[in-house]
């Protein structure tokens, strides 16, 4: 079969982008950790939250995902990046959230729950909400988090991982809007 045939899969994920003021402390919080303990660092590009991964899918399944990130309901919310961690079994360097803002909570719920009933599987272990700065990181101590990392939140995406090489790792497929809760500010 060739790449354009019908049987052809795109490895896909649901995922949130930062808008250019989050994008700028990321990029640069991924160049300081990664100098630091010698990672490979994640490209500025690259740099996202994945909200749940599905992985390789036919054009039938792509359909519909497409559908269920249509159907979610959710409401735009704030996050502050203000956590460094490390996982030393995969050595990977992230930056995340102290504290889940329930809106995220509640958007990862219902997508996971509509994902789980279309037959779609999920990763088994708990949702932690992190973005990757460098890879293949050996890391004695991290660099301190001077200060949060304000991430207004205001879409999600369906984002396709593209094969290597290509010009760039990930390609947005479709993109929904989250509205302002009337009583939050963003």
């Amino acid at each position: 079969m060739t790449e354009t045939g019908p049987s052809r899969t795109r490895r896909v994920f649901f995922a949130l982008w930062p808008p250019p003021e989050a994008l700028e402390g990321l990029d640069d919080l991924a160049g300081r950790v990664s100098r630091r303990c010698e990672g490979r660092r994640t490209a500025r590009d690259s740099l996202h939250m994945t909200l749940a991964f599905v992985g390789a899918v036919t054009q039938e399944q792509l359909d519909r995902l497409l559908a269920i990130g249509g159907r979610i309901q959710g409401e735009a919310f704030a996050m502050n990046i203000d956590r460094l961690g490390y996982w030393p079994h995969n050595r990977i360097i992230w930056a995340g959230c102290s504290e889940v803002p329930s809106c995220q909570r509640r958007l990862y719920d219902s997508l996971a729950g509509d994902l789980l009933a279309e037959g779609f599987r999920l990763d088994q272990r708990p949702f932690v909400p992190h973005i990757t700065l460098a890879r293949k990181a050996r890391c004695g101590e991290l660099p301190r988090l001077e200060r949060p990392i304000r991430w207004p939140v205001t879409e999600f995406a369906l984002v396709e991982s593209l094969p290597q090489p290509a010009e760039r790792q990930y390609l947005s497929l479709s993109c929904w809007p989250l509205p302002r809760p009337l009583d939050e500010k963003i």
